[in-house]
């Protein structure tokens, strides 16, 4: 984490965040971050109406994201918010079927600047983005990352992280839901004041 410093994603960041996505060809498409929100991705939405939608919801306080900056310049985020926030994720079948309750928190989307992966950046985001949920009273987190032990894969497909990395941020695994992906859960203690 040495270097990097972790901001929330608001409307005075906004515009750091919306030069890190266009820089990056829209990030996956075009999708903006908008993949896990109830509007989605795909079905005929376009790159942008995925940016006016993401600006919307982050001027309505209805987007949460911890951005990493080098410097001056946002290298990468994590996407986190309550679970009604972010209702739509992958493997979501096999999700219900083993589902006992909701989370209070969702992390969703890990993304790096292609030139920084595999340099903190992503933990960086993921430390921030647990700090905001302490902030923000604290509660039971998961997300579904995937576990890429013993295999070989691209980074650049990884918007989840890796379960290693949420390990190593006391998440311990709870169940597997697909074949490498997992639900990897922790509380969070609210913080102090």
């Amino acid at each position: 984490m040495t270097g990097f410093a972790v901001k929330a994603l608001d409307e005075t960041t906004w515009p750091d965040f919306a030069r890190l996505v266009e820089g990056q060809n829209g990030v996956w498409g075009g999708c903006w971050c908008m993949a896990f929100h109830t509007e989605g991705v795909g079905r005929g939405r376009t790159p942008e109406q995925n940016k006016a939608d993401k600006q919307r919801r982050v001027n309505a306080g209805q987007a949460h994201a911890t951005l990493v900056y080098d410097g001056a310049d946002c290298v990468g985020w994590c996407q986190f918010g309550p679970t009604a926030e972010l209702p739509r994720i992958k493997h979501r079948r096999s999700y219900e079927a083993g589902l006992a309750q909701l989370p209070d928190w969702r992390i969703t989307c890990v993304y790096v600047h292609k030139k920084l992966r595999r340099k903190g950046v992503a933990s960086a985001a993921l430390a921030g983005a647990l700090q905001e949920i302490a902030r923000l009273g604290g509660g039971m987190v998961e997300s579904y990352p995937e576990d890429t032990d013993g295999r070989s894969t691209s980074s650049s497909f990884l918007h989840n992280g890796t379960a290693s990395m949420f390990e190593q941020h006391g998440f311990e695994r709870a169940r597997k839901i697909g074949k490498h992906h997992w639900v990897l859960a922790r509380v969070v203690a609210p913080s102090a004041g």
